[in-house]
């Protein structure tokens, strides 16, 4: 197992934020849990891409149920269309989606996804977990605050510099 604890105050902030972050995950996909087998949808607030992958690593170290990854390319134009060409038919326990801060036309896909909202609800029934850095999120804030608000919640793990290591 990955050792979580050190003396950092970051890294033991960050790692009660992967504990709730796993919770909610859980609670979300179990039958009788929050979302009762429904999509919900959680944002998940980090400005480093390399921590963001070891956060997912730590949350499935965290999490009871399999949780799968999508990576977006830059060339992205919805994050609907995305989801459904990775996962076809397939309904995962959890999906978690990185990539947001390298899509060119995230403005639009923002919009997008805002207006198509109510098409996750009824074709995904697993939690979506959004990797966002604070630029994306202030962009979701601004371009799409119906989806920004559909958020189950934000979670927000600490500044980190390309330079440090937080003990993941």
């Amino acid at each position: 197992m990955i050792s979580l604890i050190d003396s950092q105050n970051s890294t033991t902030s960050d790692m009660a934020v992967v504990q709730r972050l796993a919770r909610a995950i859980n609670l979300a996909a179990a039958p009788n849990g929050f979302a009762n087998g429904e999509f919900s949808l959680l944002l998940a607030c980090c400005n480093s891409a390399n921590k963001q992958e070891e956060i997912l690593s730590v949350l499935r170290e965290f999490s009871t149920v399999n949780i799968r990854k999508v990576i977006l390319s830059s060339k992205a134009q919805t994050l609907y269309s995305n989801i459904v060409s990775v996962l076809g038919s397939a309904q995962p326990d959890a999906l978690v989606v990185r990539g947001l801060e390298s899509v060119e036309a995230i403005n639009e896909l923002i919009i997008s996804t805002n207006l198509m909202r109510d098409e996750f609800g009824k074709k995904f029934k697993f939690p979506l977990v959004l990797f966002v850095n604070e630029d994306i999120l202030r962009k979701l804030i601004r371009l799409a605050p119906d989806l920004k608000d559909w958020a189950a919640s934000t979670f927000r793990f600490q500044n980190y510099s390309q330079r440090e290591s937080i003990g993941f």
